[in-house]
């Protein structure tokens, strides 16, 4: 079974260059989303896009031509409103027709404003309601384990989302359990739609917390397609605990004028923003 298996894994993209350049083109597609759509979340989804691409090209099993295949890893976007993000990532893997892109959060699209996986390929449960994720995580991990299936589940958290309580009542619960085929990855861009992380409501100490919690910790640049690429690598072999990677980012990566900025959280570009943002991408 095993060899039938890996017979029908999509091969990795393993090489950091090719990587970086589809996450580049990745933020190109968020910029084109948002700005045709008028509306949607900038900044969290330019900061995840290294992430994105170095799981879905470089370290998950599946298929985008069955996307119910029972032995696939599960990727749950518990930061839902980084939508955007995982659109371009499935629409670039062959999940569904480009095309698909330009109708962002049109009434009657596949693509809503948070992911909803009664009508997109490729997406495993729907969110937006924050703090959700990682319990969801710990139920398909568990779910996993009695079906006896190799299927390791991924789950993305924003740094804002992880002032919800139930984020810490998940993470207790999943190293409860032992739930080693679960990986979390924080996006800590540092911002949330209301200010600072550390304004609002401080995480610190926030990788010594989730060590507390009973998680294998690692901390990395999450723009750099190395550190991410290795990161990913070191917590496979982690056995009798979930791993976390706190990925340290950038909110709005790749443009200049969003970077860093709070007001960018949910907002579409302007004319003048767009170009500038075209331009610095690099767009043909």
């Amino acid at each position: 079974m095993e060899n039938q298996v890996a017979a029908q894994l999509t091969l990795p993209i393993l090489d950091p260059g090719r990587l970086q350049e589809l996450a580049r083109q990745v933020r190109l597609d968020i910029v084109e989303m948002l700005y045709r759509s008028g509306s949607g979340h900038l900044g969290g989804s330019l900061s995840a896009a290294d992430l994105l691409v170095a799981l879905f090209f470089a370290e998950m099993r599946r298929q985008a031509d069955n996307p119910c295949w029972p032995h696939r890893d599960r990727f749950i976007l518990s930061k839902g409103h980084g939508a955007p993000a995982l659109y371009a990532v499935l629409s670039r893997l062959g999940y569904f027709p480009r095309e698909e892109l330009a109708t962002l959060r049109r009434f009657g699209s596949m693509l809503q404003g948070h992911p909803d996986s009664s009508c997109t390929p490729g997406v495993e449960i729907p969110t937006g309601s924050l703090g959700q994720g990682l319990s969801i995580a710990n139920g398909l991990a568990l779910a996993a384990r009695l079906n006896r299936l190799n299927s390791r589940i991924f789950v993305l958290l924003g740094d804002g989302e992880s002032q919800e309580g139930q984020i810490w009542e998940a993470a207790m619960s999943a190293a409860h359990y032992g739930l080693d085929n679960i990986m979390a990855i924080v996006d800590r861009n540092r911002l949330q739609i209301d200010g600072r992380t550390s304004e609002v409501m401080s995480l610190e100490p926030l990788a010594p917390k989730w060590q507390a919690f009973g998680w294998h910790t690692l901390e990395v640049d999450g723009h750099d397609i190395p550190q991410i690429l290795e990161a990913l690598k070191s917590c496979r072999g982690v056995t009798g605990k979930p791993s976390v990677i706190i990925a340290h980012t950038v909110k709005g990566k790749g443009v200049s004028v969003f970077e860093d900025k709070a007001k960018y959280h949910g907002v579409a570009p302007n004319d003048e923003e767009y170009q500038q943002a075209l331009k610095e991408l690099g767009a043909a």
